[in-house]
């Protein structure tokens, strides 16, 4: 039984070694370059005393920083992925949360990395590359391993202002991949665009399919999702024929008329996830690449990536939400109401093997969140709070509502503030939306891209939403902001009312 995730590397080297792995506009690794050296870095941390320990990665996105990742988990230990887009102060939190022992870097960083308040060691990958490789003692590590040793840590936002550190193991990982593969259909011929940091736990949905099937990843340069036509033109060189990227990604390619220039000729699969993609986007998307196969996923870092999965294959009335659709095989979704009963509009609540080990070195919000399952009293089973509302529709189809935190009481009724931007997308004039709420001035604030004017907009906005949904404010933006991950960031629009 496959217990551990560079199994999938160790078969596929075998069978395709000189086939293009991970690349970007410098680098170039086959499989052969992946799997000598992410033994040499291993050497490296096995050779110094590090194992079943936390190894910060402070590298630029680039196949070296994959292989380093790869070099941590041979080695028995886990990566923790950290960015220079990161503030400093977020930086600082994550390492006193993991009191690593080492960072390792890329040249390009050490500067940046030497001004870390930091005690342990810090080398540059390039010192060690090339280490010489210790087999026999890569291989007792392996043998000692099991599928619940933990292989990453992922920083995610906390309410608090403090990241949380999901730490995730083989066992969930190796259950994502597999489900997520047979639900996506990869194979040999799969070629990946990544257009997530390597920071985020959205990227396992290139990084790992790309070892278990002998595929290819390019890392498309961030600066290019800032210019849709380049965008697609470079996807067209690199014939890269799928996608897993986030709804604003997409949006931003289809909301610009980008297909009026070019479109992506060798694109075949088309995932999506993270926000609500807007129908009358996804129809723009679906008229240009008409072969290619659409599929909604849904999942929270907490349990390991996606959970659930929708291939969109009925038509959608332009006032309609794509559904997140059913869970992957392994996994059981559970909507529980507030007296933790099951319901048909609840709280999305995850069980099976991707929910993650929890929160790293923080006992007191995994508790929270990782809970005892309340529908089963007979023996341990650990479940996932997400804090999403869903529901099921007349189909039987799983529906994301909206966050918990995204609900509101105005005017003595509660509203999801994501039904005011589903509305606001589907009209004439407008690219894309994002509502706050000011809890101060109790006030909801809408911020869009668009042409259409903000009067203009309020009065579309009345044949659609009831009064009491109706924004109070209304400011259109040149350019919508968004997180390292690429969806909308609500904290700077919140941020702009100040």
């Amino acid at each position: 039984m496959q217990n551990h995730v560079l199994d999938y590397l160790d078969e596929t080297v075998k069978r395709v070694p000189d086939k293009l792995a991970y690349a970007n506009e410098t680098t170039q690794y086959t499989f052969a370059d992946v799997y000598r050296k992410n033994r040499s870095v291993a050497s490296w941390l096995a050779k110094n005393g590090y194992y079943k320990e936390p190894v910060v990665v402070f590298m630029r996105k680039s196949p070296e920083e994959i292989v380093t990742f790869f070099g941590t988990i041979q080695a028995g230990c886990f990566y923790v992925p950290i960015d220079e887009e990161m503030p400093f102060a977020r930086v600082q939190l994550i390492l006193e949360n993991c009191k690593a022992r080492v960072i390792i870097c890329d040249r390009a960083l050490l500067d940046a990395a030497r001004k870390f308040e930091f005690t342990g060691e810090l080398v540059c990958f390039d010192e060690i590359e090339n280490t010489e490789i210790l087999d026999e003692q890569l291989t007792l590590i392996r043998k000692k391993a099991i599928d619940t040793d933990p292989i990453y840590i992922v920083f995610t936002s906390g309410s608090t202002g403090i990241p949380k550190g999901v730490c995730a193991c083989h066992r969930s990982v190796l259950d994502y991949i597999e489900q997520l593969s047979e639900v996506l259909g990869f194979d040999e011929n799969t070629v990946f665009g990544n257009q997530t940091p390597l920071y985020f736990d959205a990227c396992l949905k290139e990084l790992y399919p790309t070892i278990k099937f002998g595929a290819t990843t390019w890392l498309i340069p961030h600066n290019l999702f800032s210019m849709p036509v380049k965008l697609v033109e470079y996807m067209n060189e690199k014939k890269i024929n799928t996608v897993c990227w986030v709804v604003s990604a997409l949006t931003m390619i289809s909301a610009f008329r980008t297909f009026d220039t070019v479109v992506p000729k060798f694109l075949r699969t088309v995932a999506f996830g993270s926000e609500v993609f807007p129908v009358k986007q996804f129809h723009l998307w679906k008229n240009a690449v008409p072969e290619a196969r659409f599929v909604n996923l849904y999942g929270p870092t907490e349990g390991t990536g996606m959970c659930c999965y929708y291939p969109v294959e009925r038509e959608f009335m332009p006032d309609e939400v794509i559904p997140i659709g059913f869970p992957f095989k392994n996994t059981e979704i559970m909507l529980l109401d507030e007296n933790n009963k099951l319901a048909e509009e609840g709280e999305i609540c995850i069980r099976g093997t991707s929910v993650t080990l929890g929160y790293y070195n923080n006992p007191e919000k995994t508790s929270e969140c990782f809970v005892q399952n309340p529908l089963n009293t007979a023996y341990p089973e650990i479940i996932y709070r997400t804090g999403d509302i869903g529901r099921r529709n007349e189909r039987g189809e799983l529906v994301f509502v909206s966050r918990k935190d995204y609900q509101i009481k105005h005017m003595g009724h509660r509203i999801e503030l994501g039904e005011i931007e589903v509305n606001v997308n589907l009209l004439e004039g407008v690219k894309m939306s994002g509502c706050v709420y000011d809890q101060v001035k109790n006030k909801i604030i809408l911020f869009y891209v668009g042409t259409v004017s903000p009067a203009e907009l309020s009065k579309q906005l009345k044949e659609r939403l009831p009064r009491y949904m109706i924004p109070n404010n209304f400011y259109q933006l040149d350019e919508m902001p968004f997180t390292a991950n690429g969806k909308i960031d609500r904290i700077a629009l919140k941020n702009k009312l100040k």
